[in-house]
């Protein structure tokens, strides 16, 4: 009798299926890349990883295949937003206290002009160009009124013709902020002593506070901005030797400070 030989079975399991598994796998991985590298907002890098998976799943469509989410911007505004972005940091930038203290001082110099075009308008307007003289000093606008419009030889009273000048000259005075302002009375230098005055120093005192008087009659003036000097013979701005040089140094001059000064 032939003895039939026993068919072995195969035990080989069948393993078709690891295929679509590690494709499946691999998918998942570059999924992951993607939505990692489409969490940045760097454009350039996403075209980089989507043109290397490209190449990686050749053959039809690959799945990095499709346009970047991230529009890219265009050069000329990437510069002004650059530029936009400059200009606000040197806006927050904080200003140095030099310059700061340099515009209020320009400023404040700019508002001592505006009062000089004021008082020459009156000056012009009321034909006083050789009695009234203002000028822009260091120290502020000085208004330099010759003594023989507001007062005789030898006296310190403001003459009732001139006190209308005066009181119209006080309304141009008027400022806000107020401003501090000296009154100085200036002599020539010929001796003097009469009854009321020993000497051109409290001549010149009291010119400067009879003057001051008369512009503080205004309301809208406010005392304590007010102060009074006498300097006499000892400040002259011409040569005492001449009459017209003696007739300069009679003199009452209005000082209106600045608030800023220039160091």
């Amino acid at each position: 009798m032939r003895r039939r030989k026993k068919k072995r079975e195969d035990d080989h399991i069948d393993e078709s299926w690891l295929l679509p598994y590690s494709d499946l796998l691999t998918l998942l991985v570059a999924l992951f890349i993607v939505l990692y590298a489409s969490s940045s907002v760097d454009a350039q890098k996403f075209q980089e990883l989507s043109q290397v998976f490209s190449e990686i799943f050749k053959g039809g469509t690959g799945m990095m295949d499709y346009p970047s989410p991230v529009a890219p911007q265009d050069s000329s505004d990437q510069k002004e937003k650059q530029g936009a972005a400059t200009d606000k940091k040197e806006e927050e930038k904080p200003v140095p206290k030099e310059d700061i203290k340099k515009q209020a001082f320009l400023q404040d110099q700019e508002e001592l002009r505006e009062v000089q075009e004021k008082i020459n308008q009156y000056i012009k307007t009321n034909n006083l160009q050789l009695q009234f003289v203002t000028k822009l000093t260091d120290e502020g606008l000085l208004l330099t009124i010759r003594d023989n419009v507001l007062f005789s030889s030898g006296s310190a009273e403001v003459e009732r013709s001139d006190q209308d000048v005066a009181k119209e000259l006080s309304s141009l005075l008027v400022m806000n902020p107020p401003r501090n302002i000296i009154i100085s009375g200036h002599t020539d230098n010929v001796p003097i002593r009469t009854a009321n005055y020993d000497s051109n120093w409290e001549l010149s005192v009291m010119r400067a506070v009879n003057f001051m008087k008369i512009l503080l009659e205004n309301p809208n003036l406010e005392p304590e901005w007010f102060s009074a000097k006498g300097f006499g013979e000892f400040e002259p701005i011409a040569d005492n030797a001449t009459a017209e040089g003696r007739g300069k140094n009679r003199r009452v001059e209005v000082l209106v400070l600045p608030r800023v000064t220039q160091e």
